[in-house]
């Protein structure tokens, strides 16, 4: 029996702007950009310092009115519907204010009555997402004593606080040393697998690259590329680069690599042989069964992957407004 079941629906978006701009003056912060982010991504949004991130990022949030375009939150306008979009958001800017001579839980309090969280609830609702960003421990402290890490988790607890559906987090892990922001981005990471729509601009393109499951680069405002980090790997990529080592003769599996129409180019490195194949999307294997079929001894094959880093030096020029 055929099976009838209907495709797979395609994702529902958080997030979409379209033609989204914003200029100051005569300056153009953002230029017509058409962003969609699907509920339940972990959206990396990367771009050098002046590219537009935060202008996006403050427009998103309400706190910025664009000049052209729209942007609407889980359906709600980010102009016509500001107050609905802000109990859905929690944002969390590169720079915060804290109150240093607060308790812990007094500032997250605080901020609990300020959306209107009744009393009763409060405490609970505190304690809950103390635990969430692992400072339990550290709620009767005051928060000037608190190291730049803890004083970020409690930045993330406070946008947490109304229980958000989507988090726009700018620079979250700028200035913490490696462990606090490995402790970080796994907190992120759990409140993905909790059912959050996490938006992170970031200059740490690493860790975006293994925290992210899409990203978008930006650059003088304007959208380079938007989608799978895969995606920008293979389209940036003229071909797949694969290190091969064999302890038979090297020369002979140059040879019968050359022979292939798939093989662009092979040479040795260092004892290794680097085989380039014609495309990003031509099936490696075929490197291996060649020297296998050839009577060559393969003990090693491994392929180099293009890094984000390395993708975002190849699509933006480092220019800005």
């Amino acid at each position: 029996m055929l099976n009838d079941s209907a495709p797979p629906a395609p994702p529902l978006p958080a997030v979409q702007t379209r033609g989204l701009t914003r200029l100051f003056g005569s300056l153009a912060a953002l230029s017509g950009l058409d962003l969609t982010v699907n509920r339940g991504d972990l959206f990396g949004f990367i771009g050098s310092n002046g590219a537009g991130k935060t202008t996006t990022l403050r427009i998103l949030a309400t706190f910025l009115a664009p000049s052209a375009g729209t942007a609407t939150i889980l359906g709600h306008d980010v102009v016509k519907d500001a107050d609905a979009v802000r109990h859905v958001i929690g944002y969390m800017p590169d720079f915060f204010g804290v109150y240093k001579d607060m308790e812990v839980t007094e500032y997250l309090d605080f901020f609990g009555a300020c959306y209107r969280i009744p009393t009763a609830q409060r405490e609970k609702t505190v304690n809950d997402v103390l635990e969430l960003v692992g400072l339990s421990e550290k709620k009767g402290a005051l928060i000037g004593a608190l190291s730049r890490g803890m004083q970020q988790r409690l930045g993330l607890a406070r946008v947490l606080i109304h229980d958000p559906q989507l988090l726009l987090l700018d620079e979250p892990a700028s200035g913490l040393d490696p462990r606090a922001r490995i402790e970080l981005m796994a907190i992120l990471q759990e409140l993905q697998r909790m059912g959050k729509t996490i938006i992170i601009s970031s200059h740490i393109l690493r860790e975006l690259e293994t925290l992210c499951n899409r990203v978008a680069i930006i650059e003088k405002g304007r959208l380079i590329y938007s989608g799978p980090v895969q995606g920008v790997r293979d389209q940036m990529s003229t071909g797949r680069v694969v290190w091969v080592r064999v302890t038979s003769d090297p020369n002979q599996a140059i040879e019968l690599l050359k022979a292939h129409p798939d093989v662009t180019d092979v040479r040795s490195t260092d004892g290794e042989l680097k085989v380039t194949l014609a495309a990003h999307d031509t099936d490696h294997s075929l490197i291996a069964d060649l020297l296998v079929r050839g009577g060559a001894q393969l003990v090693e094959l491994r392929e180099d992957e293009l890094g984000l880093e390395e993708v975002f030096l190849r699509v933006t020029r480092g220019e800005t407004q």
